[in-house]
């Protein structure tokens, strides 16, 4: 019961204990403190009518009984002005409604450009997410101690240089959106192949995103392209071996994540008649949903991505998208104009072409070339069995 509403309700309150207090710590230690004592009264007393209400009113007076002790009344004055908010908590009666919903500030926060994207990502999944630092760095592969550190510099920074607990003003929202979307699906391209957990972490906070800011596509477009991606989970990797798209059995596609996928992407492509990235990418994503893909489109959708990111790995992806519509040799000239270096994905994907060329020798080059660059057991053990294929 109290483990439902934590992973419900934590961001909802801990935004709102920000918003009121002005320090992420202070909030956070309330809202912990909250959450313990409903975890205590709840199962002896019942759920309250509004268990927001209750423990944001709860965290508050908690707050403010820690300011009493560790700090003058005239410091954090504005802290009591309130009195129903110091009121015993059998006396509270005001509804989860009047609790003005904050997350999106406190998302805006997390994902500010004056802290390092490792720090934004972590103070997400902890402010939002309510996941323990012990999650966080088990996910980033670093230690506990490590994963402390770096959110404990990003509280301080945040307080020192006065990051605003507030949504952009218009003229700089769609920069600092931009970094919002890249934070969340940095967050699921983390869990894509092995890690679920947190791809439906990065899901659920996309999900949060697109209720709190429902005209802006892009939020759609993110939202409809991770749970196109997260559909193919289950066909994607199969008894440990990873399996391309080509050779996956559709039947393992979860169809409900497909559906919610294209019901957002529709909602994205209604509201602005230019797409922009993630909506093309999720397009592209639903193409590839289809029991019969035409690769054709998937190509133009890849030309009029690489149009407006100018990325030269949306270029890698049109020439594998290039060689699927029949033109392999196309491709592989395409793939080897690239300046992409040592990109692991780069050999890979040559390495395929070539082999589908007949160039076996060329193909077992770039496919050892790839294996010495693979980031994952998966990988290599797909790269092993292409290399005996040979």
């Amino acid at each position: 019961m109290i483990e439902e509403v934590f992973r419900r309700e934590w961001g909802r309150v801990l935004a709102s204990l920000v918003g009121f207090l002005g320090d992420i710590d202070l909030a956070e230690e309330a809202a912990q403190e909250a959450f313990a004592i409903a975890a205590e009264r709840w199962p002896r007393d019942g759920i309250p009518r509004h268990p927001v209400a209750w423990l944001v009113a709860t965290g508050r007076n908690r707050a403010i009984d820690r300011v009493r002790r560790e700090r003058t009344l005239e410091d954090k004055r504005r802290l009591l002005q309130n009195d129903r908010l110091t009121a015993s908590m059998d006396e509270i009666d005001f509804d989860d409604s009047t609790i003005q919903d904050e997350r999106l500030e406190l998302i805006f926060t997390c994902c500010h450009p004056a802290l390092a994207v490792e720090a934004q990502v972590a103070l997400t999944l902890r402010a939002l997410g309510g996941l323990t630092t012990e999650e966080i760095a088990r996910a980033f592969l670093v230690s506990e101690e490590t994963m402390k550190r770096r959110l404990s510099r990003a509280k301080v920074k945040i307080k020192a240089t006065g990051i605003p607990f507030a949504v952009p003003a218009d003229r700089v929202l769609p920069d600092r959106l931009s970094a919002v979307l890249a934070v969340i699906y940095l967050i699921f391209n983390e869990g894509y192949t092995d890690r679920g957990d947190l791809a439906a972490e990065a899901i659920r906070l996309g999900r949060l995103l697109a209720e709190l800011m429902a005209d802006e596509p892009e939020v759609y477009g993110l939202l409809a392209l991770m749970l196109l991606h997260d559909s193919r989970r289950e066909a994607r990797v199969v008894g440990g071996e990873l399996i391309p798209l080509a050779e996956q059995d559709r039947s393992r596609h979860d169809q409900a994540k497909v559906e919610a996928g294209r019901s957002a992407l529709n909602r994205g492509s209604a509201l602005r008649s230019a797409a922009g990235p993630y909506v093309l990418q999720a397009a592209i994503a639903s193409l590839q949903a289809e029991e019969d893909i035409d690769w054709n489109e998937v190509t133009v959708l890849y030309e009029r991505l690489e149009g407006l990111t100018g990325s030269p790995v949306v270029a890698l992806n049109r020439a594998v998208a290039l060689a699927e519509a029949g033109a392999p040799e196309r491709a592989l000239e395409l793939v080897d104009s690239l300046d992409l270096g040592e990109y692991r994905y780069l050999h890979s994907t040559r390495a395929e072409l070539l082999r589908r060329l007949g160039r076996d020798d060329e193909a077992r080059d770039a496919f050892e070339r790839a294996l010495r660059l693979a980031a994952t057991d998966l990988e290599r053990r797909f790269l092993v069995r292409r290399l005996s294929e040979l």
